[in-house]
């Protein structure tokens, strides 16, 4: 399906007139939490059913939100001292605007597929900018927003921070607290530092010559990503039954994981000998006493692991425990064992590399992205909630996304990227509560 594009511009700040006059060049030193994330584009999709709302409105909100949050208009780089910083340089957003010939069903599957990638600015080409964004407009009238924003800059909380604020800068109310920038003496280490946790070995590794990182090859053509719908009737039974002769039931997120985990180990097909861990993220605001507007990324990893054997061979309740007991311990004394171990300098002394790099495939391992608790949906430009939001076109396999459903009643839906050999059997047992 052939999208035409009629333009392409930089949305630059907007500062109120007779207010102070635009700011000077500034620079956001990355902290040591932007320095282990994944160098990579987050890229989502949200479509807005007719009447929907005018590129005209968005652009001046944009314009309008973009003076707020300026890291979003800048671009990566150094500051003249050499350190590794977001210039804040009001160099501003990319937005395309486009249009297709068709109605957006016909175009906008329940799941992603490439052909998603052509609501996107071309995320292969080299972008100087930190946000890319795209209005297609189609025949029937909605809208589809793609927006790509640079994970060095920002995590989920602090994009669904941004995507608010946009939304109520295009209706002309007030954006809400300013974001919380990273300072150079914000995360210091103790004064007597004491690293207890084996971070050389979580967020960090050494790498070898034959390591293999990012995407080669056509993997890609090999793995589709599949929608797994769970209603709210559904993860009710499942928390039920995996909380089981427990006090407190296992949170809605803990349960879905702990489903998907096993459920996507029995689809592989695995040796029960085999180990299998989980990569899932942590915000640590809360735990290092930072408010929720701190701007940037403020997350490490939980790495639940079991044998291939307990997790099929043990109740739903197991895999729930063993995430639930591998996310506690990444409390604040870990998030400041962290910050203890990566000022000491020894990350670079010993010639380490993050780990969270992008793979083509995570087996017998699995990612997970979960987007439950960020306030995606409430981006309204005026016309309304979005009619469906989805995480872009993304082939790795065992990269899981866990977004809550457009029904807006409790459900989840989970996006799945799978070897085409293993969907079948991931089917079977989806729906399964054994």
């Amino acid at each position: 399906m052939e999208v035409k594009v009629l333009s392409s511009k930089l949305v630059k700040p907007a500062y109120n007139a007779g207010a102070t006059p635009a700011p000077s060049t500034e620079y956001i030193p990355l902290s040591i939490f932007d320095k282990v994330t994944f160098n990579m584009q987050m890229a989502i999709i949200y479509a807005f059913a007719p009447p929907a709302p005018s590129p005209a409105a968005i652009e001046k909100g944009l314009a309008a939100v973009l003076a707020q949050y300026r890291a979003f208009a800048g671009q990566l780089g150094e500051a003249p001292d050499g350190t590794p910083s977001v210039i804040l340089n009001d160099r501003g957003a990319r937005l395309v605007e486009a249009t297709v010939d068709a109605d957006l069903v016909d175009m906008a599957p329940a799941k992603p597929t490439p052909e998603l990638l052509k609501l996107h600015p071309d995320l292969e080409a080299e972008h100087e900018e930190v946000v890319l964004l795209q209005l297609t407009r189609f025949r029937c009238g909605s809208l589809a927003v793609g927006f790509t924003s640079n994970h060095v800059v920002a995590d989920g909380h602090a994009t669904s921070n941004f995507l608010v604020a946009w939304g109520r800068a295009t209706r002309g109310l007030p954006m809400g607290l300013p974001p919380v920038h990273h300072h150079k003496d914000l995360f210091k280490p103790r004064p007597s530092p004491r690293v207890e946790h084996d971070h050389r070995n979580r967020e960090y590794y050494l790498p070898s010559p034959t390591d293999v990182v990012g995407h080669h090859g056509d993997a890609a053509d090999n793995i589709v990503i599949h929608k797994a719908h769970f209603s709210k009737d559904f993860i009710a039974g499942l928390r039920a039954k995996a909380s089981e002769g427990r006090g407190r039931p296992f949170s809605r997120f803990e349960t879905i994981l702990a489903h998907l985990w096993r459920t996507m180990t029995r689809a592989r097909d695995l040796s029960p000998e085999e180990t299998s861990k989980i990569r899932l993220s942590v915000d640590g605001r809360h735990r290092l006493g930072q408010p929720a507007e701190y701007f940037g990324n403020m997350v490490l990893w939980a790495f639940p692991r079991a044998t291939v054997g307990d997790l099929l061979n043990r109740p739903l309740k197991h895999a729930a425990q063993v995430i639930h007991d591998e996310v506690a311990k990444v409390d604040g004394a870990y998030f400041q064992s962290f910050v203890d171990f990566a000022c000491s300098g020894a990350a670079e002394k010993e010639g380490l590399a993050r780990s969270a790099v992008c793979k083509d495939a995570q087996c017998p391992d699995v990612e997970v992205d979960s987007w439950l608790t960020f306030p995606f949906y409430e981006l309204n430009f005026g016309t309304g909630s979005p009619s469906y939001f989805m995480p872009a076109y993304f082939p790795t396999e065992g990269m899981l996304f866990l977004v809550p459903s457009n029904f807006g009643d409790g459900s989840v839906d989970a996006f799945v990227p799978l070897f085409q050999e293993n969907l079948q059997a991931f089917k079977e047992c989806c729906y399964s509560m054994e």
